[in-house]
C-alpha cells in the first residue's frame, strides 16, 4: 500500500502540469507597464503653505518652560531679576539659552541642542520674527 502511495508521489498531478506550463508560457512576458519610463511626474510633496521650513531655514526655535529648571541638582534662577520658573528655552546656533519673563536672557551651557530637541514638542506656528514669537507664546 506504501510503495503504491509513493510511486503516485513521483509523478506530478494534474494541476502541478497545469501551473507549470503556465509558468512556462509567463516566463517570457512582462507585466505592463514594467521597463517603461513614466509618463508623467506626481509632486507628491506638500502644497507650499503646508511645509515647515527645515532646520537650515529658521534662525532658531523656542519652548515655554513653565516649571522651575532643576540642573546638576540646583534650581537655574535669572542672573539679574532672580526668577526661577516660565522660562522661554532657545535654541539657536548649537546653543541654548533661557529668557525670563522680564525679558533678560543668559545662554545656558549646561544644557545642549540634544537636550532641547528631547523636551521639545512639535512646532505649532513658524513666525517671521523674534517679535512675533514672543507674542505668541504671551512674552
Amino acid at each position: 500500500m506504501f510503495h503504491r502511495i509513493r510511486r503516485r508521489a513521483k509523478e506530478p498531478s494534474e494541476e502541478q502540469r497545469r501551473f507549470f506550463e503556465l509558468s512556462a508560457r509567463l516566463q517570457t512576458q512582462v507585466p505592463p507597464g514594467i521597463g517603461v519610463p513614466p509618463t508623467e511626474v506626481v509632486d507628491d510633496f506638500l502644497p507650499p503653505e503646508l511645509r515647515v521650513p527645515s532646520h537650515d531655514q529658521v534662525d532658531g526655535t523656542i519652548m515655554p518652560w513653565k516649571q522651575p529648571l532643576v540642573l546638576d541638582g540646583e534650581m537655574v534662577a535669572c542672573a539679574e531679576c532672580g526668577t526661577y520658573r516660565d522660562w522661554l528655552i532657545l535654541s539657536t546656533r548649537g546653543q541654548i539659552w533661557l529668557r525670563c519673563r522680564a525679558g533678560h536672557q543668559q545662554q545656558e551651557t549646561r544644557l545642549d541642542t540634544a537636550w532641547f530637541n528631547r523636551n521639545s514638542g512639535p512646532a505649532d506656528a513658524t513666525h517671521a520674527t523674534f517679535e512675533d514669537c514672543l507674542r505668541h507664546l504671551g512674552h
